[in-house]
């Protein structure tokens, strides 16, 4: 499969008046080989270059453009495949609690089971990660995406993440680093899926433990 003609205008296009160290921010890449992209090669070098896949899914988070699109754009995927993809049925995301990913397969959890696909090829993968965003999913590890839509308690001390509003049912255990960026997200997506105030949103056992040693003190 082949880059199509004038990719690297295309990514500068992409780009807009948002500065090479902005979109290097963004992206989390340097804003010299941004720089090379766009000129397709290796400054250095003279060498012709192609972004990677997943240099395409950085541009694609930091540009707020299709990665799917970006992959069939840079050759990796044919546009017939990118039809095929999108008429498929996949396991239905707004039921969805939270997924893992590996190498080879995707599973998906929800309240009374667990499905596993296989990922057969990049376009899958592409695909996948393309709707994860615009369905209220957030990466909360390596390998582990949450439903916030789901979310009904939050222990922010054991960093657990409950989708029943006791704390009783499945849980995901997120990284800390995700925990700190998220945090007042969390929060607020806990009030919503609840319906109560964000004073109440915090580990309530903590909470009730506090008060009762309160009550335990001499007067």
């Amino acid at each position: 499969m082949k880059q199509f003609e004038g990719f690297g205008k295309f990514l500068e296009s992409l780009r807009g008046k948002m500065s090479l160290r902005e979109a290097a921010h963004k992206s989390g890449l340097s804003h010299a080989y941004i720089r090379d992209l766009e000129l397709e090669r290796n400054r250095s070098t003279n060498e012709k270059i192609k972004p990677s896949p997943v240099t395409l899914k950085k541009l694609s988070d930091a540009y707020n453009y299709s990665y799917t699109e970006l992959m069939e754009k840079a050759g990796y995927l044919e546009k017939e495949d990118v039809l095929a993809i999108n008429e498929q049925e996949l396991v239905p995301m707004s039921d969805t609690l939270f997924i893992e990913v590996s190498t080879k397969e995707i599973t998906y959890h929800t309240r009374i089971g667990k499905v596993s696909r296989s990922v057969n090829s990049l376009l899958d993968f592409s695909h996948f990660l393309d709707k994860l965003e615009e369905q209220g999913f957030k990466k909360m590890d390596t390998d582990l995406f949450v439903n916030l839509n789901h979310v009904q308690k939050y222990i922010e001390k054991e960093g657990k993440l409950y989708f029943d509003p006791l704390g009783v049912s499945k849980f995901v255990v997120i990284a800390a680093i995700r925990q700190k960026k998220y945090h007042d997200l969390i929060i607020r997506s806990v009030a919503r899926n609840t319906g109560m105030g964000l004073e109440f949103q915090y580990d309530r056992n903590s909470a009730t433990d506090s008060l009762f040693q309160s009550l335990k003190r001499p007067i």
